[in-house]
């Protein structure tokens, strides 16, 4: 099929990717995969259905040529290639890891020809097309990629195409290597080549059009897109296989992969490379499906699509409402019933304000939060955990000391505690009488408000951190050590029951 540069992309074209995760993302600084973690990736993304997965570069040394047979003796129903340098020995070093292929990469801008590799361009054309018979002849499937070319010379980049499709090559590559052009640069260089034969694209993301440049090369003629798991790379990256996925099936009707392992696939990906996922990325990041604003939240809970521009679970992912300064009552609505907790409208606006401040104090509002605000505004009990009967504590003497009586579980447990002040003597003594229900860090204490006159009131805020969650408890007293002992136990409580938490005996 021939196209022009300004083609658009049909529905029913055959696209496929390729993911380079495993050897142009391990070039990424810090990043280096173990082969199990390699195998691990290998897998998820066969189960995502990945074209062609390029294991790694047979030369680089012993341990990668282990870790890329051990993908290949996956089996797997990708075609598994290594990446190789213009020389027969690196052709030879993947031979001996048993790929189904390789990319043969050459030189095609005269920065590269003539600076980097030092050759001329007549024997750049012959040492490729010798490179491509020679793997033709061990039954390699090859792919030539003409390094840096969005900086050649197109005629040449034809050329040196050409002779590489002459020689064999199953298919030839555009490479915009250094993320320097844009779709129309791409559009006329993948054009051209389409007119030698099947015509890859790689690109990457230093100007922020590596989406932009491999959706332009789709539409000049490009059937196979080089790709990363989160965009992983040098630099700033690769352009990223999720990104070009859902462009594809939502904007052109293209389908590529099973969608729907994105995320799980994105999550091998980050944690085994150590590379966090930004919460703002595209598909996969945290927030990306995430609505905190009352207007937002609004609009979602009326109508799924009125501010996503596909469903969640498209890609492997859920919504959620987060709670914040920008919550509106319609968000803390549907949190409280999610949590079966009933609230009249002056009370969700009443928590939603209690919420609003919170947010404003630059806190992030956890569920545990809500439905601690909540009961607070409500009146509504509880079955507790954990309630706090009776404390005492005295300061009278060298060293500060106190007693607490807790209920736990229908029993009663009583247990004292030093500290450098009665506050902290206080949080000793409930801590000894939780024995290791009480394994939650005191992440933040502070006091928050003072009253003045002789009925003084002192506002302490909590904040507890337990099995990755957290709860913020406020407490008002005319005593501050029962305010931050009533708050410090009211937030065990919760967190121990998010957790459903097995009692455990005081001892432990």
């Amino acid at each position: 099929m021939t196209h022009s540069a300004d083609d658009t992309i049909a529905p029913d074209r055959t696209v496929r990717l390729l993911d380079t995760t495993l050897r142009d993302g391990e070039q990424a600084p810090g990043v280096s995969l173990s082969p199990d973690e390699k195998v691990e990736i290998a897998r998820a993304l066969e189960r995502a259905g990945v074209a062609v997965i390029e294991a790694g570069s047979a030369c680089t040394g012993a341990g990668e040529r282990q870790a890329i047979s051990r993908v290949t003796d996956l089996e797997l129903d990708a075609l598994v290639t290594s990446f190789c340098r213009g020389m027969q020995s690196d052709v030879d070093l993947a031979l001996e890891c048993d790929v189904d292929g390789v990319h043969i990469v050459v030189p095609s801008s005269d920065r590269h020809i003539e600076g980097k590799v030092g050759t001329s361009h007549e024997d750049n054309l012959e040492t490729t097309a010798e490179l491509v018979e020679y793997a033709k002849a061990h039954d390699l499937w090859v792919e030539v990629i003409g390094e840096d070319g969005s900086r050649a010379d197109l005629d040449y980049l034809e050329e040196l195409m050409a002779t590489a499709a002459d020689a064999g090559a199953d298919r030839i590559c555009f490479a915009d290597t250094v993320g320097h052009t844009g779709p129309e640069r791409t559009a006329e260089a993948v054009s051209r080549l389409d007119e030698i034969g099947p015509v890859s694209a790689h690109t990457h993301d230093d100007l922020g059009l590596g989406v932009a440049n491999a959706l332009s090369a789709v539409s000049a003629g490009a059937d196979l897109v080089h790709c990363t798991v989160n965009g992983l790379g040098e630099r700033a990256g690769n352009v990223a296989l999720e990104e070009v996925a859902i462009a594809l099936s939502h904007v052109y009707d293209v389908e590529t992969l099973e969608l729907e392992e994105l995320y799980d696939l994105a999550q091998v990906v980050s944690r085994s490379t150590g590379v966090q996922l930004p919460p703002n990325k595209a598909v996969i990041g945290e927030n990306a499906f995430t609505h905190e604003s009352g207007i937002h939240t609004d609009g979602t809970l009326k109508d799924d699509k009125m501010y996503e521009p596909y469903a969640p679970e498209t890609v492997g992912r859920e919504r959620r409402l987060a709670l914040g300064k920008h919550t509106g009552r319609a968000g803390v609505k549907a949190t409280l019933e999610e949590h079966d907790v009933d609230a009249d409208d002056d009370e969700i606006a009443a928590i939603a304000k209690r919420v609003t401040e919170l947010g404003d104090r630059g806190r992030r509002v956890t569920d545990a939060d809500l439905l601690a605000i909540a009961e607070d505004v409500t009146g509504d009990d509880r079955e507790r955990v954990v309630d706090l009967l009776d404390i005492t504590a005295t300061s009278g003497g060298p060293v500060p000391t106190a007693s607490v009586r807790l209920e736990v579980g229908g029993e009663e447990r009583v247990a004292s505690g030093t500290g450098s002040g009665p506050v902290d003597a206080a949080v000793s003594a409930v801590r000894e009488a939780l024995g290791s229900m009480a394994d939650a860090e005191l992440e933040s204490y502070h006091v928050d408000a003072v009253t003045g006159g002789t009925d003084a009131v002192v506002t302490v805020e909590v904040t507890m951190v337990r099995n990755d969650r957290s709860v913020t408890v406020a407490r008002s007293e005319a005593d501050i050590t029962r305010a931050s002992v009533e708050a410090m136990v009211d937030a065990l409580d919760r967190l121990l029951a998010a957790d459903q938490q097995p009692l455990a005996p005081a001892d432990d």
